[in-house]
C-alpha cells in the first residue's frame, strides 16, 4: 500500500502562524502533525510516504529530511499550484507501487481512531473508500449521504443546521480505478473536479475524536486537549 500526505497549502487561514511553518509542522501536544499522521501510516505496515509538497516546501525538507520514525520520505514538489486533485495526481506519479491501493491525507487532521478498520474494509473492486468522521456540530461542514450497506451517494453542501453527522474527515483510500477520473488538466480539486464522476465509493465511518486544525480555534483547541 501507497501513502500520500497532502502538505504544499498556502494555510492562509491560519495567517500569521503558518507564515514560516508548514501546517504539517505545528506542534500538538509535542508532536508535529506530521508525526501524529505517519503514527497512523505505520499501523499499516508503511514504511515509504509521498509528501505532496509546495508552499514552505524547502522548510519542510530541511527540518525533516528524507526520513522520520523510520520511514522513508519522498518529496513531490509542485512547481505551481495544483490544487487537492493535481497534487495526488503528482505524488501517485512518485509511488514505488503505482497499482496497489494509496492512502491519502490532508495534512492538516488528526484522529484517534486507526486507519486499519478502513484499509480493510476496501473493497478491491471499488474506486476507494472516504473515512467519515462523526462531528456533534456539522453546521460548518458539508455531510456524506450514504446507503445502509455504506455506499456514498452524495456530498451534502454546507446547510448550517447544527447537528451530528458524518462529514468528509480528510482521508482517502483509493484503488487504482480512481486514476480514471483524473481530468487531464495538471491543476483540478478532488472535491469537485473527480468526487462527482466516482460512482463505487464506500464511506468507513468512524466514531472517534476527529479535528481538522486548519483554524486557530481549531489548532488552539488541539494544542490544549489533544491525546490518544
Amino acid at each position: 500500500m501507497n501513502a500520500i500526505i497532502l502538505c504544499g497549502g498556502l494555510s492562509t487561514r491560519l495567517k500569521d502562524i503558518t507564515k514560516n511553518t508548514p501546517k504539517v509542522l505545528l506542534d500538538i501536544k509535542g508532536k508535529t502533525v506530521l508525526d501524529w499522521q505517519l503514527e497512523k501510516l505505520k499501523e499499516l505496515e508503511i514504511k515509504e510516504v509521498v509528501l505532496a509538497a509546495g508552499h514552505l516546501a524547502d522548510v519542510l525538507k530541511e527540518q525533516i529530511g528524507e526520513e522520520r520514525n523510520g520511514m522513508k520520505l519522498i518529496y513531490a514538489i509542485e512547481k505551481e499550484r495544483l490544487g487537492t486533485g493535481g497534487a495526488i495526481k503528482f505524488a501517485w506519479e512518485h509511488v514505488s507501487e503505482p497499482d496497489a491501493p494509496v492512502v491519502v491525507l490532508n495534512g492538516d487532521v488528526l484522529t484517534t481512531d486507526s486507519l486499519k478498520p478502513m484499509a480493510e474494509k476496501l473493497r478491491k473492486d471499488s474506486e476507494g473508500i472516504i473515512f467519515g468522521a462523526k462531528v456533534e456540530d456539522a453546521s460548518s461542514y458539508g455531510t456524506l449521504k450514504y446507503d445502509k450497506n455504506d455506499r456514498l451517494l452524495a456530498f451534502k453542501e454546507k446547510e448550517g443546521v447544527k447537528c451530528s453527522a458524518h462529514i468528509n474527515g480528510g482521508v482517502y483510500l483509493f484503488t487504482s480505478a480512481a486514476r480514471r477520473h483524473f481530468p487531464q488538466e495538471s491543476a483540478f480539486s478532488i472535491e469537485y473536479d473527480v468526487f462527482p464522476k466516482m460512482k463505487d465509493l464506500d464511506i468507513y465511518r468512524s466514531e472517534h475524536p476527529w479535528i481538522d486544525i486548519g483554524l486557530p480555534e481549531r489548532l488552539f483547541w488541539a494544542r490544549e486537549n489533544w491525546s490518544e
